[in-house]
């Protein structure tokens, strides 16, 4: 049974494309001036599909998010290669877990002197999004000059690792320094938070609709 493309996207975005291994944080993308930009993540199962691979348990394991982690290639072949009992199940389920609440922490531990250091930080990561979308989306000139090209794959991968990932530290920011917040801001942010969950949502599991990038939000953090 093959992984599904949800749980793949599932798996992906909520690692946000690292080495889920604790003290490792490889970046599992690699982008190459020819184009041909290419992934080394593996997505490697806890449980082993065979009942006599690692930690299989004389059962083995299913081809679900539940039971994948993903890894760099140099831990998997460590971890699966090292003998029996070094790296139970429960270890890697904890560095999983670990993993994925830190990615979906980052923002919370910041605090900003004033609005205007807030706005800049909002910014920065508003134009990573930006020049993602602008450069690889599906309106993108590449998406429109070849359709075929590999850039859609490389937008799939982009959504996870980067948007995903960048719109939640803003939502984390921004409501860790609140207090800094106009009224008109605080408006804006409600707007991109609805928007950001939402596109979250879509990615995961494509939705018919979903609420769009609000404008007023990056007028208000400009």
């Amino acid at each position: 049974m093959a992984i599904s493309e949800a749980d793949i996207k599932l798996l992906w975005g909520r690692a946000a494309g690292f080495c889920s291994k604790p003290g490792c944080g490889e970046e599992l993308t690699r982008l190459v001036e020819n184009g041909k930009n290419y992934n080394v993540g593996e997505m490697a199962h806890v449980i082993a599909q065979s009942p006599k691979g690692p930690r299989g348990n004389g059962i083995g394991g299913d081809d679900s998010y539940d039971n994948l982690i993903l890894l760099c290639p140099t831990h998997h072949r460590e971890i699966d290669k090292a003998p029996e009992g070094l790296f139970p199940e429960s270890m890697l389920f904890a560095w999983k877990t670990a993993h994925e609440t830190r990615v979906r922490s980052l923002g919370k531990e910041l605090t900003f002197k004033d609005n205007e250091e807030l706005r800049q930080s909002v910014s920065f990561l508003l134009a990573e999004n930006y020049v993602v979308w602008k450069t690889l989306g599906p309106n993108s000139e590449v998406a429109q000059r070849s359709p075929n090209s590999n850039a859609f794959s490389l937008w799939e991968l982009r959504r996870l690792d980067k948007i995903i990932p960048n719109n939640r530290r803003i939502i984390n920011m921004v409501r860790a320094n609140s207090r800094l917040l106009t009224s008109k801001q605080s408006l804006a942010f409600a707007e991109f938070a609805n928007h950001a969950e939402s596109y979250e949502d879509h990615v995961y599991d494509r939705k018919d609709t979903y609420p769009l990038f609000p404008q007023s939000f990056s007028e208000a953090f400009r």
